[in-house]
Protein backbone atom coordinates (compact mmCIF):
# COMPACT_ATOMS: atom_id res chain seq x y z
CA UNK A 1 0.00 0.00 0.00
CA UNK A 2 1.40 3.32 -1.05
CA UNK A 3 1.91 5.73 1.84
CA UNK A 4 -0.34 8.80 2.09
CA UNK A 5 1.01 11.88 0.35
CA UNK A 6 1.77 15.00 2.33
CA UNK A 7 1.43 18.00 0.04
CA UNK A 8 3.08 20.30 2.57
CA UNK A 9 6.33 18.34 2.23
CA UNK A 10 6.44 18.53 -1.56
CA UNK A 11 8.73 21.13 -3.17
CA UNK A 12 6.97 24.14 -4.78
CA UNK A 13 6.80 24.24 -8.55
CA UNK A 14 7.23 20.49 -9.06
CA UNK A 15 5.01 18.44 -11.36
CA UNK A 16 2.74 15.95 -9.68
CA UNK A 17 3.00 12.27 -10.71
CA UNK A 18 0.62 11.20 -13.41
CA UNK A 19 -2.13 8.71 -12.87
CA UNK A 20 -4.58 8.90 -10.01
CA UNK A 21 -2.85 12.02 -8.67
CA UNK A 22 -5.34 14.04 -10.72
CA UNK A 23 -8.01 13.01 -8.21
CA UNK A 24 -6.39 15.24 -5.60
CA UNK A 25 -6.11 18.32 -7.82
CA UNK A 26 -8.21 21.30 -6.50
CA UNK A 27 -10.28 23.12 -9.16
CA UNK A 28 -8.62 26.37 -10.18
CA UNK A 29 -11.98 28.22 -10.01
CA UNK A 30 -12.37 27.32 -6.35
CA UNK A 31 -8.88 28.61 -5.54
CA UNK A 32 -9.63 31.89 -7.35
CA UNK A 33 -12.89 32.35 -5.43
CA UNK A 34 -11.10 31.71 -2.15
CA UNK A 35 -8.50 34.38 -2.96
CA UNK A 36 -11.26 36.88 -3.84
CA UNK A 37 -13.07 36.16 -0.56
CA UNK A 38 -9.90 36.79 1.45
CA UNK A 39 -9.33 40.08 -0.44
CA UNK A 40 -12.89 41.27 0.20
CA UNK A 41 -12.63 40.45 3.90
CA UNK A 42 -9.31 42.29 4.10
CA UNK A 43 -10.62 45.44 2.40
CA UNK A 44 -13.80 45.44 4.52
CA UNK A 45 -11.82 45.12 7.70
CA UNK A 46 -9.53 47.96 6.66
CA UNK A 47 -12.49 50.25 5.93
CA UNK A 48 -14.13 49.46 9.28
CA UNK A 49 -10.92 50.15 11.19
CA UNK A 50 -10.23 53.29 9.20
CA UNK A 51 -13.73 54.68 9.87
CA UNK A 52 -13.28 53.89 13.56
CA UNK A 53 -9.90 55.51 14.07
CA UNK A 54 -10.02 58.12 11.26
CA UNK A 55 -13.64 59.31 11.03
CA UNK A 56 -14.61 61.28 7.95
CA UNK A 57 -14.89 65.05 8.23
CA UNK A 58 -18.49 66.17 8.87
CA UNK A 59 -18.01 69.04 6.42
CA UNK A 60 -19.08 66.93 3.43
CA UNK A 61 -22.52 65.37 3.27
CA UNK A 62 -23.81 63.23 0.43
CA UNK A 63 -27.17 63.90 -1.18
CA UNK A 64 -28.58 61.19 -3.43
CA UNK A 65 -28.97 62.26 -7.01
CA UNK A 66 -32.36 60.56 -7.08
CA UNK A 67 -33.73 63.33 -4.89
CA UNK A 68 -33.04 65.89 -7.61
CA UNK A 69 -34.98 66.32 -10.86
CA UNK A 70 -33.41 64.20 -13.57
CA UNK A 71 -33.46 66.74 -16.38
CA UNK A 72 -35.25 70.04 -15.79
CA UNK A 73 -36.61 71.31 -19.07
CA UNK A 74 -36.06 75.04 -18.73
CA UNK A 75 -33.42 77.39 -17.37
CA UNK A 76 -35.78 78.55 -14.62
CA UNK A 77 -36.48 74.94 -13.62
CA UNK A 78 -32.77 74.17 -13.56
CA UNK A 79 -32.11 77.17 -11.32
CA UNK A 80 -34.97 76.18 -9.04
CA UNK A 81 -33.68 72.60 -8.90
CA UNK A 82 -30.22 73.89 -8.02
CA UNK A 83 -31.62 76.09 -5.26
CA UNK A 84 -33.71 73.19 -3.92
CA UNK A 85 -30.61 71.01 -3.75
CA UNK A 86 -29.01 73.48 -1.37
CA UNK A 87 -31.51 73.05 1.44
CA UNK A 88 -31.02 69.62 3.06
CA UNK A 89 -31.20 69.14 6.82
CA UNK A 90 -27.85 70.32 8.14
CA UNK A 91 -26.40 71.15 11.58
CA UNK A 92 -27.57 74.39 13.14
CA UNK A 93 -25.62 77.56 12.27
CA UNK A 94 -24.31 76.04 9.04
CA UNK A 95 -24.81 77.29 5.53
CA UNK A 96 -25.09 74.93 2.59
CA UNK A 97 -23.84 75.52 -0.92
CA UNK A 98 -22.54 73.59 -3.88
CA UNK A 99 -18.78 73.70 -4.27
CA UNK A 100 -18.14 76.10 -7.19
CA UNK A 101 -15.05 74.11 -8.17
CA UNK A 102 -17.00 70.89 -8.62
CA UNK A 103 -18.20 69.77 -12.03
CA UNK A 104 -21.94 70.10 -12.79
CA UNK A 105 -22.33 66.32 -12.57
CA UNK A 106 -20.51 66.10 -9.25
CA UNK A 107 -22.39 69.06 -7.81
CA UNK A 108 -25.64 67.13 -8.13
CA UNK A 109 -24.36 64.59 -5.61
CA UNK A 110 -22.11 66.50 -3.20
CA UNK A 111 -23.27 69.16 -0.76
CA UNK A 112 -20.59 71.20 0.98
CA UNK A 113 -21.39 72.49 4.46
CA UNK A 114 -19.31 75.36 5.80
CA UNK A 115 -19.35 77.97 8.54
CA UNK A 116 -21.45 80.95 7.35
CA UNK A 117 -18.83 83.38 8.69
CA UNK A 118 -16.36 82.19 6.06
CA UNK A 119 -18.37 82.43 2.84
CA UNK A 120 -21.27 84.19 1.22
CA UNK A 121 -23.83 82.93 -1.24
CA UNK A 122 -22.59 80.65 -3.99
CA UNK A 123 -22.07 82.79 -7.12
CA UNK A 124 -23.86 80.23 -9.30
CA UNK A 125 -27.15 80.97 -7.51
CA UNK A 126 -26.40 84.46 -6.18
CA UNK A 127 -29.31 85.96 -8.11
CA UNK A 128 -31.81 83.65 -6.39
CA UNK A 129 -33.11 84.77 -2.97
CA UNK A 130 -32.73 82.42 -0.03
CA UNK A 131 -36.36 81.68 0.82
CA UNK A 132 -35.44 81.07 4.46
CA UNK A 133 -34.41 84.74 4.65
CA UNK A 134 -37.60 86.19 3.16
CA UNK A 135 -40.68 87.38 5.02
CA UNK A 136 -43.77 87.80 2.86
CA UNK A 137 -45.32 91.06 4.04
CA UNK A 138 -47.97 93.45 2.79
CA UNK A 139 -45.27 95.63 1.22
CA UNK A 140 -43.66 92.65 -0.51
CA UNK A 141 -40.72 90.32 0.25
CA UNK A 142 -38.73 91.61 3.22
CA UNK A 143 -35.31 90.42 4.39
CA UNK A 144 -35.33 88.61 7.71
CA UNK A 145 -33.04 86.48 9.85
CA UNK A 146 -33.32 82.76 9.27
CA UNK A 147 -34.65 80.37 11.91
CA UNK A 148 -31.03 79.42 12.71
CA UNK A 149 -29.99 83.08 13.10
CA UNK A 150 -28.41 83.40 9.66
CA UNK A 151 -28.55 87.03 8.52
CA UNK A 152 -28.94 88.44 5.02
CA UNK A 153 -25.69 90.26 5.84
CA UNK A 154 -23.97 86.86 6.06
CA UNK A 155 -25.79 85.00 3.30
CA UNK A 156 -25.46 87.60 0.53
CA UNK A 157 -21.93 88.79 1.30
CA UNK A 158 -19.36 88.37 -1.44
CA UNK A 159 -16.44 86.13 -0.38
CA UNK A 160 -12.95 87.66 -0.28
CA UNK A 161 -9.44 86.43 0.52
CA UNK A 162 -9.41 87.30 4.23
CA UNK A 163 -5.82 88.52 3.87
CA UNK A 164 -4.50 91.12 6.33
CA UNK A 165 -3.00 93.41 3.71
CA UNK A 166 -4.31 96.83 2.69
CA UNK A 167 -7.80 96.67 1.22
CA UNK A 168 -10.30 99.11 -0.26
CA UNK A 169 -14.09 98.86 -0.55
CA UNK A 170 -16.02 101.14 -2.89
CA UNK A 171 -19.79 101.56 -3.05
CA UNK A 172 -21.32 102.97 -6.22
CA UNK A 173 -24.94 104.07 -5.70
CA UNK A 174 -27.79 105.25 -7.87
CA UNK A 175 -28.30 102.06 -9.86
CA UNK A 176 -31.72 101.64 -11.44
CA UNK A 177 -32.30 105.32 -12.22
CA UNK A 178 -30.72 105.27 -15.68
CA UNK A 179 -31.04 102.03 -17.63
CA UNK A 180 -27.93 102.80 -19.69
CA UNK A 181 -25.92 103.93 -16.67
CA UNK A 182 -26.97 100.88 -14.66
CA UNK A 183 -25.99 98.50 -17.43
CA UNK A 184 -22.59 100.16 -17.90
CA UNK A 185 -21.87 100.13 -14.16
CA UNK A 186 -22.63 96.41 -13.86
CA UNK A 187 -20.64 95.54 -16.99
CA UNK A 188 -17.60 97.78 -16.46
CA UNK A 189 -17.02 97.75 -12.72
CA UNK A 190 -15.09 94.78 -11.30
CA UNK A 191 -17.21 92.39 -9.19
CA UNK A 192 -15.48 93.49 -5.97
CA UNK A 193 -17.24 96.89 -6.24
CA UNK A 194 -20.42 97.04 -4.14
CA UNK A 195 -23.49 98.45 -5.89
CA UNK A 196 -26.28 100.52 -4.31
CA UNK A 197 -29.80 100.48 -5.79
CA UNK A 198 -32.18 103.45 -5.65
CA UNK A 199 -35.69 102.40 -4.55
CA UNK A 200 -37.42 104.60 -7.14
CA UNK A 201 -35.46 103.03 -9.99
CA UNK A 202 -36.89 100.90 -12.79
CA UNK A 203 -36.65 97.12 -13.36
CA UNK A 204 -34.84 96.79 -10.05
CA UNK A 205 -35.36 93.05 -9.60
CA UNK A 206 -33.95 92.35 -13.06
CA UNK A 207 -30.95 94.60 -12.47
CA UNK A 208 -30.37 93.02 -9.07
CA UNK A 209 -30.22 89.57 -10.65
CA UNK A 210 -27.82 90.79 -13.32
CA UNK A 211 -25.55 92.41 -10.73
CA UNK A 212 -25.53 89.30 -8.56
CA UNK A 213 -24.77 87.05 -11.51
CA UNK A 214 -21.76 89.28 -12.21
CA UNK A 215 -20.56 88.76 -8.63
CA UNK A 216 -21.40 92.13 -7.05
CA UNK A 217 -22.44 92.56 -3.46
CA UNK A 218 -25.35 95.00 -3.25
CA UNK A 219 -27.03 97.37 -0.80
CA UNK A 220 -30.38 99.18 -0.86
CA UNK A 221 -30.46 102.97 -0.66
CA UNK A 222 -32.95 104.41 1.84
CA UNK A 223 -34.12 108.04 1.35
CA UNK A 224 -33.73 109.87 4.67
CA UNK A 225 -34.83 113.39 5.48
CA UNK A 226 -32.20 116.02 4.58
CA UNK A 227 -31.86 119.52 5.92
CA UNK A 228 -34.02 121.78 3.79
CA UNK A 229 -36.89 119.31 3.50
CA UNK A 230 -39.45 119.64 1.89
CA UNK A 231 -37.63 121.88 -0.59
CA UNK A 232 -35.30 118.90 -1.04
CA UNK A 233 -37.87 116.14 -1.45
CA UNK A 234 -36.72 112.57 -2.11
CA UNK A 235 -40.21 111.14 -2.69
CA UNK A 236 -43.23 109.93 -0.80
CA UNK A 237 -41.40 107.08 0.95
CA UNK A 238 -38.73 109.28 2.53
CA UNK A 239 -38.16 108.55 6.22
CA UNK A 240 -38.91 111.74 8.19
CA UNK A 241 -37.91 112.86 11.67
CA UNK A 242 -41.44 114.01 12.56
CA UNK A 243 -43.20 110.83 11.45
CA UNK A 244 -44.76 108.36 13.87
CA UNK A 245 -42.69 105.17 14.39
CA UNK A 246 -45.26 103.04 12.54
CA UNK A 247 -45.09 105.36 9.51
CA UNK A 248 -41.29 105.20 9.53
CA UNK A 249 -41.48 101.40 9.65
CA UNK A 250 -44.07 101.30 6.85
CA UNK A 251 -41.93 103.47 4.56
CA UNK A 252 -38.82 101.49 5.41
CA UNK A 253 -40.61 98.22 4.59
CA UNK A 254 -41.63 99.58 1.19
CA UNK A 255 -38.00 100.41 0.40
CA UNK A 256 -36.72 97.07 1.66
CA UNK A 257 -39.25 95.17 -0.45
CA UNK A 258 -38.04 96.61 -3.76
CA UNK A 259 -35.38 93.93 -4.30
CA UNK A 260 -33.85 90.95 -2.50
CA UNK A 261 -30.34 89.50 -2.05
CA UNK A 262 -28.71 92.54 -0.45
CA UNK A 263 -26.48 92.68 2.63
CA UNK A 264 -27.82 95.96 4.02
CA UNK A 265 -28.81 99.54 3.38
CA UNK A 266 -27.14 102.91 2.89
CA UNK A 267 -28.43 106.42 3.36
CA UNK A 268 -29.57 108.56 0.46
CA UNK A 269 -29.02 112.06 1.81
CA UNK A 270 -30.49 112.20 5.36
CA UNK A 271 -28.33 114.72 7.25
CA UNK A 272 -31.31 115.74 9.43
CA UNK A 273 -32.61 112.21 9.97
CA UNK A 274 -29.24 110.66 10.91
CA UNK A 275 -28.65 113.44 13.46
CA UNK A 276 -31.99 112.80 15.22
CA UNK A 277 -31.68 110.14 17.92
CA UNK A 278 -35.42 109.58 18.34
CA UNK A 279 -35.82 108.95 14.60
CA UNK A 280 -32.72 106.82 14.24
CA UNK A 281 -33.40 104.48 17.19
CA UNK A 282 -36.42 102.61 15.74
CA UNK A 283 -34.78 102.64 12.30
CA UNK A 284 -31.65 100.91 13.62
CA UNK A 285 -33.70 98.51 15.74
CA UNK A 286 -35.52 97.33 12.62
CA UNK A 287 -32.24 96.83 10.73
CA UNK A 288 -30.79 94.86 13.63
CA UNK A 289 -33.89 92.68 13.89
CA UNK A 290 -33.65 91.84 10.21
CA UNK A 291 -29.90 91.18 10.16
CA UNK A 292 -28.93 94.02 7.82
CA UNK A 293 -25.84 96.23 7.56
CA UNK A 294 -25.92 100.03 7.60
CA UNK A 295 -23.51 102.01 5.41
CA UNK A 296 -23.07 105.73 6.03
CA UNK A 297 -21.86 107.61 2.95
CA UNK A 298 -19.90 110.01 5.14
CA UNK A 299 -21.54 113.22 3.94
CA UNK A 300 -22.79 114.34 7.38
CA UNK A 301 -20.45 115.05 10.27
CA UNK A 302 -23.42 115.09 12.69
CA UNK A 303 -24.55 111.53 11.92
CA UNK A 304 -25.28 109.29 14.93
CA UNK A 305 -25.31 106.22 12.71
CA UNK A 306 -22.17 104.52 14.00
CA UNK A 307 -23.04 104.91 17.67
CA UNK A 308 -26.62 103.68 17.28
CA UNK A 309 -25.82 100.92 14.80
CA UNK A 310 -23.28 99.28 17.08
CA UNK A 311 -25.61 99.70 20.07
CA UNK A 312 -28.40 97.89 18.19
CA UNK A 313 -26.19 95.06 16.86
CA UNK A 314 -26.13 96.39 13.29
CA UNK A 315 -22.98 95.81 11.18
CA UNK A 316 -21.62 99.22 10.27
CA UNK A 317 -19.30 100.85 7.75
CA UNK A 318 -18.78 104.46 6.71
CA UNK A 319 -17.10 106.12 3.76
CA UNK A 320 -13.76 107.84 4.20
CA UNK A 321 -14.16 109.71 0.92
CA UNK A 322 -16.96 110.61 -1.47
CA UNK A 323 -14.96 110.15 -4.65
CA UNK A 324 -17.07 112.15 -7.11
CA UNK A 325 -18.31 115.28 -5.38
CA UNK A 326 -16.17 116.94 -8.02
CA UNK A 327 -17.14 115.10 -11.21
CA UNK A 328 -13.89 115.82 -13.03
CA UNK A 329 -12.01 112.61 -13.86
CA UNK A 330 -8.76 113.96 -12.47
CA UNK A 331 -10.46 114.90 -9.18
CA UNK A 332 -11.98 111.43 -8.91
CA UNK A 333 -8.59 109.78 -9.44
CA UNK A 334 -7.11 112.03 -6.72
CA UNK A 335 -9.78 110.80 -4.30
CA UNK A 336 -8.97 107.21 -5.22
CA UNK A 337 -5.29 107.92 -4.54
CA UNK A 338 -6.32 109.25 -1.12
CA UNK A 339 -8.14 105.98 -0.43
CA UNK A 340 -4.91 104.14 -1.18
CA UNK A 341 -3.02 106.26 1.34
CA UNK A 342 -5.65 105.63 4.01
CA UNK A 343 -5.65 101.89 3.31
CA UNK A 344 -1.87 101.63 3.64
CA UNK A 345 -1.90 103.60 6.90
CA UNK A 346 -4.96 102.00 8.56
CA UNK A 347 -5.29 98.67 6.75
CA UNK A 348 -8.50 99.52 4.90
CA UNK A 349 -10.42 102.41 3.35
CA UNK A 350 -13.94 102.92 2.06
CA UNK A 351 -15.13 105.15 -0.79
CA UNK A 352 -18.59 106.14 -2.00
CA UNK A 353 -19.67 107.39 -5.41
CA UNK A 354 -22.52 107.50 -7.92
CA UNK A 355 -23.16 105.59 -11.12
CA UNK A 356 -22.10 108.49 -13.32
CA UNK A 357 -20.30 107.69 -16.57
CA UNK A 358 -17.14 109.55 -15.50
CA UNK A 359 -17.09 107.83 -12.10
CA UNK A 360 -17.61 104.35 -13.54
CA UNK A 361 -14.88 104.84 -16.15
CA UNK A 362 -12.41 106.24 -13.60
CA UNK A 363 -13.01 103.50 -11.05
CA UNK A 364 -12.82 100.77 -13.71
CA UNK A 365 -9.42 101.90 -15.02
CA UNK A 366 -8.06 102.56 -11.51
CA UNK A 367 -9.15 99.12 -10.29
CA UNK A 368 -6.94 97.40 -12.83
CA UNK A 369 -3.90 99.30 -11.56
CA UNK A 370 -4.45 99.29 -7.81
CA UNK A 371 -4.08 95.51 -7.59
CA UNK A 372 -0.61 95.80 -9.10
CA UNK A 373 0.28 98.10 -6.21
CA UNK A 374 -0.53 95.40 -3.67
CA UNK A 375 -3.97 96.55 -2.56
CA UNK A 376 -6.96 94.23 -2.56
CA UNK A 377 -10.39 95.39 -3.65
CA UNK A 378 -13.04 93.93 -1.34
CA UNK A 379 -16.83 94.09 -0.90
CA UNK A 380 -18.34 96.38 1.70
CA UNK A 381 -19.08 93.51 4.11
CA UNK A 382 -15.35 92.80 4.36
CA UNK A 383 -14.66 96.13 6.10
CA UNK A 384 -17.82 96.41 8.21
CA UNK A 385 -17.65 96.40 12.00
CA UNK A 386 -19.93 93.58 13.14
CA UNK A 387 -21.10 93.72 16.79
CA UNK A 388 -22.24 90.09 16.65
CA UNK A 389 -18.76 88.85 15.81
CA UNK A 390 -16.91 91.11 18.22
Amino acid sequence: MEPARNELDEPLGQERPSGDASKHRRPRGAIFLAICAVAVLGVSGTVLLWDRFFPASPSVVSKPAAELPADPASKAEKEEALAQSLTPAVPEAAIVHIDPEASPAASRNIIVVRDPSTIGQNPRIAHLPDRALIEQAEAGPLPVRGADGLRPFDAYARPWSGAKGARIAIVIGGLGISQTGTNEAIEKLPPEITLGFAPLGNSLMRWMQTARREGHEIVMQVPLEPFGYPASNLGRHTLLTGAAPEETTRNLHWVLSRITNYTGVMNHMGARFTADRSAMNPFMEELGRRGLLYFDDGTSARSLAEELALAKGVPFASADEVIDQDRDRGAILEKLDELERIARARGFAVGAGSALETTVDAVSSWAGEVRKRGIELVPLSAVAVDPERG
